[in-house]
């Protein structure tokens, strides 16, 4: 019986999905194949390297994203992508996919050719950057000639691409809630108009999953909400042990 595991983007609440790794661990519930999009590609690539969920949890909160030494200037995003190549080195030694201990898929969206890219072998470190790179924030990343940025953008709920798997197992971090509360900012209607427009389309595919984890209080968090990723974390693994504990399907 091979089990895929689905990991969608959602920035800082990625960290959401090494709370469900932690559960799948903790039953001894062994993944086959991942696939993964943004921080799902990151998260997906340290689980697929064998690494502990405290280590995967660390590289997040180590990461030191808004130092002043990765900013771009001149450049179109504020973060420079490659600058996160040593910190993904730290962690993963080898820029191989073949290396990988678990098979991975990870997107990216092809600038070029308006088309999805779906990377699943050959060097590994900048196909996971480019899937990570959304856009306006951190620089595209160019592969082979290519400019690629965050996978998102087209397939951010990579369970599609799980079609040889037995068992299709999602985990979605990007939960829209509902709100009654008035919106005062034009910023705050568009980014909830973004989550929106997201929702729909990466919900579209839920029903392929055969077990689906969505936490629910995941919305009082934002992209870069890496101050509470313990929080995240927790909330992640919670809704993981009740979802694995409620059903039948691996056990």
């Amino acid at each position: 019986m091979k089990i895929g595991l689905a990991l969608s983007g959602g920035g800082a609440k990625g960290i959401a999905h090494a709370g469900l790794i932690k559960a799948l661990n903790e039953r001894k519930i062994q993944v086959d194949k991942v696939a993964g999009t943004s921080a799902g590609a990151l998260i997906g690539a340290l689980f697929a390297a064998g690494i502990e969920v405290e280590v995967i949890f660390d590289f997040f909160k180590s990461s030191n994203l808004f130092h002043p030494s990765k900013f771009a200037f001149g450049q179109p995003g504020f973060i420079k992508s490659n600058v996160f190549i040593e910190h993904i080195s730290s962690y993963i030694p080898l820029d191989s996919f073949e290396s990988l201990k678990i098979p991975l898929i990870v997107t990216a969206t092809d600038l070029n050719n308006a088309r999805l890219k779906v990377f699943d072998s050959g060097e590994l470190y900048y196909p996971i950057l480019a899937s990570a790179a959304f856009p306006g924030v951190f620089t595209p990343v160019s592969i082979e000639d290519n400019t690629y940025i965050d996978g998102g953008v087209i397939n951010n709920f990579p369970i599609d691409l799980l079609d040889d798997c037995d068992i299709k197992l999602g985990s979605y971090v990007n939960k829209v809630e509902l709100v009654d509360k008035k919106m005062k900012h034009s910023y705050d209607v568009a980014g909830r108009a973004y989550s929106i427009s997201q929702y729909h389309r990466d919900s579209s595919k839920f029903h392929v999953t055969d077990l689906l984890f969505e936490p629910d209080n995941l919305h009082n968090f934002g992209l870069f909400s890496f101050r509470s990723l313990r929080k995240i974390y927790d909330i992640g693994y919670e809704n993981a042990c009740k979802v694995l504990d409620s059903s039948n399907l691996l056990k």
